[in-house]
């Protein structure tokens, strides 16, 4: 099979299009044949490997995994003996290490049956970054029906995940982008719009119950002013000093106050949250915004746009 593989940190050029091995059938895996994939930031990460990252991971030289792609949309083509709930042919979507490849091995916990209704490359475009976005607004935001809130960076994917999100469950949702991004931001639902580079949020009047910095960089202390008094902040990746504010200040911000500040790094990759990302794909309540989609011998140029930082919404790579 084919796969997508880099064995040194570097940008999209060290990416190789190698003839590999099918990956072994474990007795409690689904092997999947990919129809599409899709990149998130952290394959950009995992692949130029920024100091913080490779500390992190114990792989200063070379990274050990050399696989991209964690979001995925195909068939089953085997189960292993352990496995009930899938059978050869179920069309299904979900999240599995390496998933630029032609196939794919997975456990039962990291798949759900693709709504019929959703299309492969919609499917594909959903996990990790509608992950973040319900994370981000159900366990660290606890979001309630009618709180406003304030999604700057809005036309990226984890962005135009969390206005669709936030409208679900009864939010008031104003979005902040560009005037080229307004139209993704309406399309997705939000009901009122800023333009970054026309109005200065440290001038705007409005307080929000929750807001979520995606990406951009704004000040922790314009977002805190920005909040009513019970308020929560939720910085999600972004610029260096909208993370390094987060993680230093926004404990030190809370205190004394009502109001949470605090950094998102990675959300966890749950088979309940998968469960109500179908149901939410399923009802249209969910409609994913893809940019481009690439082929896989393509992926190198699919990554150096996404590292340019201004796709709106996802990057889909398409296997077959």
């Amino acid at each position: 099979m084919k796969a997508m593989l880099f064995y040194e940190y570097g940008n999209p050029n060290v990416l190789q299009l190698r003839e590999v091995e099918r990956p072994s059938l474990q007795a409690n895996h689904v092997l999947i044949k990919v129809h599409s994939a899709s990149i998130n930031t952290l394959d950009w990460n995992q692949m130029t490997g920024p100091i913080m990252i490779r500390m992190l991971n114990g792989a200063l030289h070379k990274p050990k995994i050399n696989s991209l792609g964690l979001d995925l949309a195909g068939w089953v083509e085997a189960v292993g003996p352990q496995v009930t709930k899938f059978k050869p042919g179920d069309a299904v979507f979900g999240t599995a290490q390496g998933s630029l490849a032609e196939y794919v091995c997975a456990t039962e916990d990291q798949l759900v049956l693709k709504p019929a209704n959703v299309a492969f490359e919609a499917a594909a475009a959903t996990p990790v970054a509608a992950f973040t976005a319900i994370y981000a607004l159900s366990d660290l935001g606890k979001i309630q029906a009618g709180q406003r809130v304030l999604i700057n960076g809005a036309s990226g994917a984890v962005g135009s995940f969390a206005i669709q999100i936030a409208k679900a469950y009864g939010a008031e949702v104003t979005a902040v982008c560009s005037s080229r991004n307004a139209d993704i931001a309406q399309a997705s639902g939000a009901s009122h719009w800023i333009d970054y580079s026309r109005e200065d949020l440290r001038q705007h009047r409005q307080r929000y119950d929750l807001i979520l910095g995606v990406n951009g960089y704004q000040s922790i202390f314009t977002y805190r002013k920005a909040l009513t008094p019970t308020g929560r902040y939720i910085a999600i990746g972004g610029a260096l000093p909208q993370i390094l504010q987060a993680v230093a200040l926004g404990r030190i911000l809370s205190l004394g106050t009502s109001k949470t500040l605090q950094f998102l790094g990675v959300a966890p990759i749950r088979h309940t949250t998968l469960l109500k990302l179908q149901q939410l794909l399923e009802s249209g309540q969910l409609k994913p915004v893809i940019d481009r989609c690439y082929r896989l011998p393509e992926a190198a140029e699919a990554l150096r746009y996404l590292g340019a930082g201004h796709a709106q919404g996802k990057i889909v790579i398409n296997v077959l």
